[in-house]
C-alpha cells in the first residue's frame, strides 16, 4: 500500500511537471511578428471619365489576437487613387464566394484596373490569355480592396493555428471584419465613404458583416454591391420535404430554355415579357400544385405538365418521371441532351460535351471549367507577376479551393442558413445604407427569381424599401464575362457610388 501510495506522489509530480511545460510548448507553437512588407507599384490607366494613376499595395496582413499572436496571414490587393491616399474618398472591400473562392473573379472581370479579354459573348479566347487595362474599374469612383479569405489565394492560417478557427460562417465573417477593421484603422479611412462588394457566398459574407461591423467596431458603410446574391439557403437546396426552390429555378429554366431556342419565339419573341408569364406561373398555379404533392391528379396534373413543358421545352414524359420537379443537374443534361450538348450552372448561356448522352447529370459545368477557369487562372498569375511584383513561387494561389471543407454552419444547425435578416436589422440601425442587387437570367448558381423572394420576406420597414435596388442582365453568374452585360453593369455601379457616397 505505502509502495503504491509512493508510486502515485512520483506520478503526479511528474504530471505536474509535464503538463505546463506541454501547455507552454503548445502556446509557443503560435507566433508574433510583425506584418510583412507589402509591394507597392504605380500604374496608369485610361477609362471614360480619364486616366487615372493609381497605386498598388499587394501582400499580407497579419491579424492577431489580443495577445499579440498571430492568426492569420491575409493576403490583399489594394488600389489607390493618385500616389497619396485620399481619406475622404469611397473605399470598397470586394471578395468573391464559393465559400472557398478567391477575389479573382470581381477582380480580372469586371472592378480592377485590369481584366482578362473574353469573347463577347462570354467564352475562353484561345491560350494563352491576355489581360488588358480595363476601361470599366470601379477606380473612377471607389478605391479598391481585394480580399482573400483564409485558404485561398495566398491567404493562410498563421503558423500553430488550425484552419478550422476560419472555415465557417460566423468564423470567415469574423476573420474579414477583423482585416477590414485594421486596414481602415491602419490606411486611415474611418473617414472614407465605406463600401462592400461580394459575388455569390460573397453576398451572405458581406450581409453578414453589415451586422459585424456595425455591432463589433461601429463602422457603418454606405453601401453595399450584392452581385449574384444568395442569403437564404432554403431557395437553392433541392433537398427532400423543400419545395421552394422548384418555384424560384423556374423562371431561371425558362430564360435557358428560350435562349437555346427550346421554346416556342414566335409566341415569346421576347425574354421579358415571357419571363412574367412564367413567374406569375410559378408562385400561383405551380407553388399551389407542389404544396398538393401527390394528391394532384387528373386534368389538374395535365394542366400543370403541359405548362411546364411549354416553358422549360422539357418533355411531357420526362417530366411526369420526374413528379413535375426539376433540379439543377438534371436540367443541364436534359435541354440539350438529343443534341449531345449540356449546359452551365454558373451561366446557362455557355455549353459542352459529355463523355456519353446517358447520365443524369453533367460531366463537369461548362461555364466554368470550359470557360472561366483557364483564362482567369492565367491572368491573375500574371498579373501579380508581372505589375504588381508579388513573388511566391513556393505558394499556389488557390483560385476555387476545396481546402476551406468541412464549411462550419454551427450557427444554423438543422436549419438553413438566412442572414437576410442581419441586412434589415442593418439598414434599420443605419437609415443610410443602400444596397444594389444585380441578377443574371441565366445564373442557376443564384437564381434571380429567389434573391427577389429573400428580399420580399426581408420585412424591410416600409420607410426604407428605396434603400434596395435590383438591376438585371442576359447573361449568368458572372454576369461580366458578357461585354454588353459588363458595359450596363459598369454603369448601373457607377450611377450607385455616385447616389450613395
Amino acid at each position: 500500500m505505502n509502495q503504491n501510495l509512493y508510486s502515485m506522489k512520483n506520478y503526479l509530480l511528474i504530471l505536474a511537471l509535464i503538463v505546463p511545460f506541454g501547455l507552454f510548448a503548445q502556446d509557443h507553437d503560435k507566433i508574433k511578428e510583425e506584418d510583412p512588407e507589402v509591394s507597392v507599384t504605380t500604374h496608369k490607366v485610361s477609362t471614360p471619365s480619364g486616366t487615372i494613376n493609381y497605386t498598388a499595395t499587394a501582400g499580407h496582413m497579419i491579424i492577431r489576437d489580443e495577445d499579440g499572436y498571430s492568426r492569420a496571414k491575409v493576403f490583399y490587393m489594394a488600389y489607390t487613387k493618385g500616389d497619396k491616399v485620399d481619406t475622404n474618398r469611397p473605399v470598397t472591400f470586394a471578395f468573391n464566394g464559393g465559400p472557398g473562392s478567391s477575389s479573382v473573379w470581381l477582380h480580372m472581370g469586371a472592378l480592377g484596373p485590369k481584366r482578362v479579354v473574353m469573347t463577347e459573348k462570354g467564352d475562353q479566347t484561345k491560350p494563352p490569355f491576355e489581360i488588358v487595362d480595363n476601361e470599366y474599374t470601379w477606380l473612377d469612383e471607389t478605391d479598391l480592396v481585394f480580399i482573400d479569405p483564409i485558404e485561398t489565394g495566398y491567404s493562410r492560417p498563421a503558423q500553430g493555428v488550425s484552419k478550422k478557427e476560419f472555415l465557417g460562417y460566423n468564423e470567415d465573417i469574423q476573420i474579414v471584419g477583423d482585416f477590414i477593421r485594421k486596414y481602415t484603422t491602419q490606411e486611415g479611412r474611418w473617414s472614407s465613404p465605406k463600401f462592400l462588394a461580394g459575388e455569390s457566398y460573397g453576398t451572405t459574407r458581406a450581409a453578414g458583416l453589415s451586422g459585424y461591423l456595425q455591432d463589433r467596431y461601429g463602422m457603418y458603410l454606405n453601401g453595399m454591391m450584392l452581385i449574384s446574391a444568395i442569403l437564404n439557403f432554403q431557395t437553392a437546396y433541392f433537398t427532400d420535404g423543400n419545395e421552394l426552390p422548384y418555384s424560384l429555378f423556374l423562371p431561371t429554366y425558362a430564360a435557358i430554355a428560350w435562349y437555346h431556342d427550346k421554346i416556342d419565339k414566335n409566341k415569346y419573341p421576347e425574354l421579358r415579357p415571357f419571363l412574367d408569364e412564367v413567374e406569375k406561373f410559378a408562385e400561383e398555379d405551380y407553388t399551389v400544385a407542389l404544396m398538393k404533392g401527390d394528391r394532384l391528379k387528373g386534368d389538374d396534373y395535365k394542366k400543370i405538365q403541359k405548362q411546364l413543358s411549354e416553358f422549360t421545352g422539357l418533355s411531357e414524359e420526362w417530366l411526369e418521371s420526374a413528379h413535375l420537379r426539376i433540379n439543377i443537374q438534371r436540367f443541364v443534361k436534359e435541354l440539350r441532351r438529343d443534341e449531345g450538348i449540356t449546359v452551365g450552372r454558373l451561366d446557362g448561356r455557355i455549353t459542352s460535351f459529355d463523355y456519353d448522352n446517358a447520365g443524369e447529370r453533367y460531366e463537369y459545368d461548362p461555364s466554368y471549367n470550359a470557360a472561366i477557369f483557364g483564362p482567369y487562372t492565367a491572368a491573375i498569375h500574371q498579373h501579380l507577376h508581372d505589375n504588381l511584383k508579388v513573388k511566391k513561387d513556393d505558394l499556389p494561389y488557390e483560385i476555387l479551393t476545396g481546402r476551406v471543407r468541412p464549411w462550419n454552419y454551427n450557427n444554423v444547425q438543422n436549419q438553413f442558413l438566412n442572414n437576410s435578416q442581419t441586412l434589415r436589422q442593418a439598414i434599420h440601425k443605419n437609415p443610410s445604407l443602400k444596397v444594389i442587387v444585380t441578377n443574371g437570367y441565366y445564373d442557376l448558381a443564384t437564381p434571380y427569381f429567389a434573391t427577389e423572394y429573400t428580399f420580399d420576406h426581408m420585412f424591410l420597414n416600409e420607410a426604407f424599401k428605396d434603400n434596395i435596388s435590383m438591376t438585371y442582365y442576359e447573361a449568368g453568374h458572372m454576369m461580366y464575362i458578357h461585354k454588353p452585360s459588363l458595359e450596363q453593369f459598369t454603369d448601373d455601379i457607377r450611377k450607385f457610388l455616385k447616389e450613395s457616397k
